[in-house]
């Protein structure tokens, strides 16, 4: 669970209830068909603008950014080095059997290709190949919440529009003047406040983790073309260190001595 997913959107919408709270009255603000015509819109627009077999996907893209197993580029680089350190020692071919015990299924691919021999410029195609798939998924994942934070206000705007038309339709009668403007304000308040504070922010947070994903990734393929070439695993670790940040570098260097220590 990121708990900083679920925090940004209690505080950001509580904030916004509390304002509202302190300067008038909550009820005012909850009209049921404002939020069908922002929601209900946005959701319409997206099924026009996306094939059927991609909104499948739409619970599973809000699933992630709630749920998400942080990645541990730290134990990536322990681990290819570890794999450098047996192919200097026994060969490439004896990377097979710590192949299997590899959870990544990228990682464990890199792996059985250079174990079968393929020409190291082929290895690179593949596994980039491969990487460029995965961005593509991610772009259009991250693509379609972007798709509904565009959407939400403009949806807000056309309900805005209709409660201005109904209000124009009652000119006659002063009473009924205000709560129809009341109407078409809070649907563009509805549109701004889901786009801003919900999809917009969650395809950001796609992208993040996008990026940590495709670097993890491209340290992988570096990593392992380096143990084709028969690099020396002092030079691998240090190349792998120039991916990530200095922090996570001097713990990789504790963890690294510690291990050689036991």
């Amino acid at each position: 669970m990121d708990i900083a997913t679920l925090m940004g959107l209690v505080v950001g919408f509580g904030f916004v209830i509390w304002g509202i709270m302190t300067s008038g009255d909550l009820v005012t603000y909850i009209h049921l068909s404002s939020i069908s015509i922002v929601l209900g819109g946005t959701i319409g627009a997206t099924m026009i603008a996306y094939p059927i077999k991609d909104l499948k996907g739409l619970g599973k893209i809000f699933k992630k950014t709630f749920i998400y197993k942080e990645l541990q580029i730290n134990e990536t680089i322990e681990k290819i080095i570890e794999l450098a350190n047996v192919a200097r020692k026994e060969g490439l071919l004896a990377l097979e059997e710590f192949g299997e015990n590899v959870d990544d299924e990228f990682l464990k691919k890199g792996i059985n290709l250079i174990v079968d021999g393929t020409d190291p410029e082929l290895v690179r195609n593949i596994l980039e190949t491969e990487l460029n798939f995965l961005e593509e998924r991610h772009d259009q994942a991250k693509g379609m919440l972007e798709a509904m934070g565009a959407y939400a206000p403009a949806l807000g705007m056309i309900g805005t529009l209709i409660g201005l038309i109904n209000m124009l339709k009652e000119m006659d009668d002063p009473a009924a003047i205000g709560p129809s403007m009341s109407v078409a304000l809070i649907t563009t308040f509805y549109g701004a406040l889901f786009a801003n504070l919900l999809f917009l922010p969650l395809a950001q947070k796609l992208d993040i983790r996008s990026k940590s994903e495709v670097l993890l990734k491209e340290l992988m393929v570096e990593g392992l073309l380096s143990i084709q070439a028969g690099e020396n695993p002092r030079i691998i670790e240090e190349k792998l260190k120039t991916f990530i940040k200095p922090a996570q570098r001097k713990k990789l260097q504790e963890e690294v001595e510690s291990e050689a220590m036991v």
